[in-house]
């Protein structure tokens, strides 16, 4: 089950890392090149190695700046976040990047993970994941500093992950944090601390970047039929809410995400938790929870100019929607087909969420699809996602298990051409949008 830290965008050439693999070495560490898709150990916090499927795959968006310009809770419409070309790019072929191996980790407020993956002909597949709960940002709106003890948590997940990448002989990768790196007083000294023990440089990116990689991930599940969705990423620290339209196509590759406006809000299920509790919650701080993300997004609509819902929906991704769609499912054991791209009616997200709010925090903790490291973040995360159904009220929700991982890699495959038409060597390669 995902959890509930991730958070877009930034191109080449700006602040997304490449690891140039030169002479036999990856990054600041020798790698080797394990096999192609070797058995992923469950008991390690790994995915199964899978193929990312190509109708499901993640689209991407454009570059974004390097510094947080927006306010924490300013909705923009500014047209900055559409894709931007890229002039002189060199000619690349599908057939070069046989052999390429990207990697894509994601240090959110609550959550490490990681994903391996090679280019397919429209798509990539997936040869190594993992994930891991750190809750890095536990504490930090107390004290706004990151605590020794979450440091070490994350600091161990990222040495897992750095092995993972040599023995996978990773070639590019794209390594990001955010927001307890972003708040967090020390989050310098974190992330140089970090650097020594893995060789791992993390790339703090601003909230701007984070709701841009979350449409580049999730903008594939937008109904066709539809002008568009809402797309909200309830994080551990933050929640970014993008209004997209319809998907377009570019080349060859997944088809890309189109950005109207987007906004950011500085709160997320560790946080939320923590001003409210998370172990016993009352239908009176449930509804307070509510009532202040929705002071939060107060006026977003309106500004936005968003008319009647008919021809919107809601896409969610998150620990916490996923976690709803399992236990509306049924499931007994978290299953990701069942999950990503399933669609859940408003009476659906209300059922769940009322058992939720009769569930004590042993039944809670004792529940296949929410389990003890969320039992005191769901109703957090459910009150986050029900303020965000009353400012933009949909029949329909679509639930995405993929976010910025699938993003950063798609973004690192197009630069590199992955996806791009075969043609004779000294064929100018046109418009190289990311």
């Amino acid at each position: 089950m995902r959890d509930e830290t991730h958070g877009p965008v930034a191109g080449p050439g700006q602040s997304c890392r490449e690891r140039a693999v030169t002479e036999g070495v990856t990054d600041a560490r020798s790698g080797t090149t394990g096999p192609a898709a070797a058995a992923i150990d469950p008991a390690a916090g790994c995915d199964s190695s899978r193929p990312f499927p190509a109708p499901d795959v993640v689209a991407t968006v454009g570059q974004s700046a390097s510094s947080d310009q927006a306010p924490p809770c300013a909705a923009s419409t500014s047209p900055d976040l559409a894709p931007p070309v890229f002039a002189n790019h060199a000619p690349y072929y599908a057939a070069a990047h046989a052999s390429a191996v990207y990697a894509a980790i994601d240090l959110g407020t609550n959550n490490c993970r990681l994903l391996v993956a090679r280019p397919t002909a429209r798509s990539f597949r997936v040869v190594d994941a993992f994930s891991r709960i750190v809750r890095l940002g536990e504490g930090l709106t107390a004290t706004g500093r990151l605590c020794d003890e979450a440091m070490s948590r994350a600091v161990a997940a990222l040495e897992v992950c750095a092995a993972k990448m040599d023995l996978r002989g990773v070639t590019r990768a794209r390594i990001v944090a955010t927001e307890a790196c972003r708040a967090a007083d020390n989050g310098a000294e974190f992330c140089a601390r970090v650097e020594e023990r893995t060789g791992l440089q993390l790339e703090v990116v601003d909230r701007r970047t984070e709701a841009g990689l979350a449409a580049t991930g999730c903008a594939p599940l937008v109904d066709p039929s539809c002008d568009g969705a809402v797309l909200f990423d309830i994080g551990g620290g933050s929640t970014e809410v993008v209004w997209l339209g319809r998907r377009s196509a570019g080349d060859d590759g997944p088809p890309r995400a189109r950005i109207r406006s987007w906004v950011s809000l500085p709160v997320g299920v560790v946080s939320l938790s923590e001003r409210h509790g998370g172990v016993r919650v009352s239908p009176d701080v449930f509804h307070a929870m509510v009532n202040e993300v929705c002071g939060m997004l107060d006026g977003v609509r309106q500004s936005w100019g968003v008319r009647a819902p008919g021809r919107l929906h809601l896409l969610g991704t998150s620990g916490t929607v996923t976690t709803v769609a399992g236990i509306h499912l049924g499931l007994d054991r978290y299953d990701r087909t069942r999950v990503d791209g399933a669609w859940l009616g408003a009476s659906h997200i209300e059922e769940v969420v009322e058992r939720l709010m009769c569930m004590s925090f042993e039944e809670r903790v004792a529940n296949p699809c929410i389990g003890a490291q969320r039992a005191d973040l769901v109703l957090a995360g459910c009150a986050i996602m029900e303020a965000v159904r009353r400012v933009f009220p949909a029949d329909r929700l679509r639930v995405a298990d993929r976010g910025l991982r699938e993003g950063m890699l798609v973004q690192l495959m197009r630069a590199d051409g992955a996806w791009r038409r075969n043609r004779p060597a000294g064929t100018p390669s046109g418009d190289a949008r990311a």
